[in-house]
């Protein structure tokens, strides 16, 4: 199909989006040229995975005779149908590509499981692939989670299920197909990524777009907790499924009864697992379960599979990731893409007993008013590093001196020292999370590096190693 055609791959990236699709392109034989604005130098670790592949590269800018001679442009996600290049390509008679939209052309035979909402989607689409896996293990788990799938479709037997993250970017492009996955999950919708669709009503109709082709024979699992996302029901004739922390919603469910998660399919009504056998903190990290659970009970999994894969699952890497337990019950959690104060806020809503936090690093000058006071009302002790330290200190003897209660405050010079000063005064049962409110640039390439030297350090302080 695309043997000896031009292709153009506009944005090669940092995420592994735009290596997939060029992969996929020059291992079918297409002419292939990426386009990216970075220079040569910021792309170093996508140019050496694409390494020995026949691919021209045009870093740096764009040119426009890469988009009006294509036969292909393929774009991320999130690039709009409006930019410029994207308009020229498709007035010169290219044909616009997105990888999900390929994923869905490429596995016709395949049910899709897709995840979306403003919050939650990447953990409820984690849980439920670890759910069919237990089934299917050659389940496919990516999209927007971050692993593309292209070059592996193409060799996925039929009927093994597909579980996907769907951003709204991506929920947009699929329209032009006029498809939906077979069981839809909505986890819940609040404003977002408002600079690219303009309104709340065109991200709230990027998201609905999930139900949009859905047949009588799918499935949709709605947040029932959500006053706006419990109302979609009629927007799909797919069979309804509702999840909830808060009630036992009526009809087929899943739902919080006191500590047991239950499932409720036809009427039958099943005990699932009990809260505290979850290994992710939080009443948000509840849902997210009920989620994935009703999604796998609805498909055919029994009670067990799924209690299975709710006890054993540990989380994302640096999303509120449990990496270690040390003596006397002191749990460390890796939340270091926590670069916000509002994902910070949001971690710490998740604990009730004792918290270390760990918090600091590049300035992005973000306010830190609310964080402050989040901190001083939920935090025993505050272990403070790099360039946002004192910021944070700040923000937080404010929030003490108005509340007349705050943690007590020391910094540390690096990552290493932090754990150890954490780990030195810890409490029984207590958390020591690293949710640090700040980009990891003064002292690691990024965020990733950063949690993966934190997890490091806590297992070989848990074990009393270092």
């Amino acid at each position: 199909m695309y043997t000896g055609k031009h292709v153009t791959v506009m944005g090669l990236g940092l995420f592994g989006g735009g290596v997939g699709a060029t992969r996929f392109f020059a291992e079918r034989g297409a002419l292939v040229t990426v386009t990216d604005r970075k220079p040569a130098a910021a792309l170093a670790e996508s140019l050496a995975a694409l390494r020995g592949l026949p691919v021209r590269y045009v870093l740096g800018r764009h040119e426009p005779d890469d988009f009006r001679q294509a036969a292909t442009v393929w774009v991320n996600a999130d690039v709009p149908p409006d930019n410029p290049f994207v308009v020229m390509a498709r007035g010169a008679g290219a044909q616009i590509e997105r990888s999900m939209n390929l994923l869905f052309k490429l596995t016709p035979g395949n049910p899709k499981f897709g995840v979306t909402g403003s919050n939650g989607k990447s953990t409820t689409t984690a849980l439920l692939g670890a759910m069919l896996k237990l089934r299917e293990p050659r389940t496919l788990v990516g999209g927007n989670i971050g692993k593309c799938l292209l070059n592996e479709a193409p060799h996925l037997a039929p009927g093994v299920p597909v579980v996907l993250e769907l951003s709204s970017f991506m929920l947009q492009g699929l329209l032009e197909l006029r498809q939906s996955p077979q069981v839809a999950i909505l986890t819940n919708l609040s404003p977002n990524h408002l600079n690219w669709h303009g309104t709340m009503e065109n991200y709230t109709a990027a998201k609905q777009a999930i139900l949009k082709f859905q047949q009588s024979g799918d499935v949709a699992v709605l947040n029932d907790d959500d006053p706006e996302v419990r109302n979609w029901g009629r927007l799909t004739p797919a069979r309804v499924l509702r999840f909830s922390v808060k009630h036992a919603p009526e009809g087929e469910a899943a739902f919080l009864a006191g500590e047991k998660l239950m499932v409720r399919v036809g009427a039958r009504e099943e005990f699932v697992v009990l809260r505290q056998a979850l290994r992710l903190p939080g009443d948000h990290n509840v849902a997210n379960a009920l989620a994935a659970a009703a999604a796998a009970r609805a498909f055919g999994l029994q009670s067990w599979q799924i209690a299975e894969a709710l006890a054993t699952f540990s989380g994302l890497p640096h999303r509120l990731e449990m990496v270690a337990r040390g003596p006397q019950e002191v749990t460390y959690y890796n939340d270091s893409i926590a670069t916000t104060p509002e994902s910070v806020i949001c971690a710490l809503a998740s604990f009730n007993g004792p918290v270390t936090l760990i918090a600091g690093g590049s300035d992005k000058g973000c306010p830190l008013d609310e964080l402050g006071l989040m901190v001083a009302r939920k935090v025993r002790r505050l272990v403070l590093m790099g360039a946002t330290g004192p910021r944070i200190q700040e923000a937080v003897l404010r929030a003490a001196q108005a509340l007349k209660c705050g943690p007590a405050i020391v910094h540390a010079r690096d990552l290493e020292q932090a754990v150890q000063t954490a780990a030195s005064g810890a409490l029984p049962g207590e958390a020591i999370l690293l949710s640090p409110a700040a980009a990891s640039f003064d002292m690691f390439r990024n965020f990733e590096e950063r949690g993966e030297r934190f997890r490091d350090l806590a297992r070989r302080t848990a074990k009393g190693t270092n």
